[in-house]
């Protein structure tokens, strides 16, 4: 039986991705000018977190899944900083939770890091 903790994170993986679906243009708004295709960036991504998520919580590939997901959020780590540097693509979020949710992505890759 795996810690409930590891079930968390590959359901909260899951619910992600499937955002991606639900809001696509959202996820457009954020992405740095520079990424190609970012209509298919944004659904390979959504289905990307969702794959991790499963494999997160099956103790058979629970490794695999996890380094994914910290390579993942490594590559994610541009859309945060464009997300700081552009107001557009900010959500009218507070400059303060964008300034919180770099240290965040180092913080969920540890958790990840954890299941390796």
């Amino acid at each position: 039986m795996l810690p409930w903790h590891q079930y968390l994170m590959g359901v909260l993986l899951i619910l992600a991705g499937m955002n991606h679906f639900r809001k696509p243009k959202l996820y457009e708004r954020i992405m740095p000018v520079y990424i190609p295709s970012p209509k298919a960036m944004v659904m390979l991504s959504g289905i990307a977190e969702m794959i991790l998520g499963f494999m997160l919580m099956n103790k058979n590939t629970q490794s695999e899944a996890a380094w994914g997901i910290i390579i993942m959020l490594l590559l994610f780590l541009p859309v945060h900083i464009y997300m700081l540097q552009h107001k557009e693509a900010a959500l009218k979020l507070p400059k303060w939770i964008l300034i919180i949710r770099l240290p965040l992505q180092f913080v969920l890759m540890y958790w990840a890091f954890l299941y390796t």
